[in-house]
């Protein structure tokens, strides 16, 4: 797979359907008419994919009290989405992805450097949609710590 376009602000967030970690499928269209928190992340249960979601989790409430909801992707399958989900007590939608085929729809699946290598896999992203379907916000390659308050900072939550 080669580098996905990346997406910018004012872009139609591409469409999916997805199953969740209890195998219900999910659609993107589902959340129209509302904000929604889109993230895409490597690997479920890995200590910075964990901080990252249990961050998510800490801030939820405040986020849904904005009127933003949040959906994690990953490619890992839902069975180890559940067991995660469970383990951490997350309380929003994990999504899988086990053909990439979203996560390069959304750019979030390319080259990217780990550990001083340049290699093929995951780029964590994280996406804003609004009540229109479009981007608000693009932001590639972004921490696992100290990425939920930033952007809650930029949201203004």
């Amino acid at each position: 797979m080669t580098e996905s376009p990346r997406l910018a602000p004012g872009d139609p967030a591409p469409e999916f359907t997805l199953p969740d970690a209890d195998e219900k499928p999910v659609s993107l269209s589902d959340f129209r008419g509302q904000h929604v928190i889109v993230y895409f992340y490597p690997a479920a249960g890995t200590p910075g994919c964990s901080k990252q979601s249990c961050d998510f989790r800490d801030n939820l409430a405040e986020l849904n009290e904005a009127g933003y909801t949040v959906l994690g992707i990953s490619p890992d399958k839902p069975a180890k989405l559940a067991k995660v989900r469970d383990e951490q007590e997350l309380t929003f939608p994990l999504l899988s992805d086990p053909d990439r085929s979203v996560l390069a729809a959304w750019g979030a699946f390319g080259e990217k450097m780990m550990y001083g290598k340049t290699v093929t896999g995951v780029i964590r992203s994280t996406f804003v949609v609004d009540p229109d379907g479009k981007i608000a916000t693009a932001q590639y390659n972004v921490r696992a710590t100290g990425h939920v308050a930033k952007l809650r900072k930029d949201l203004r939550v």
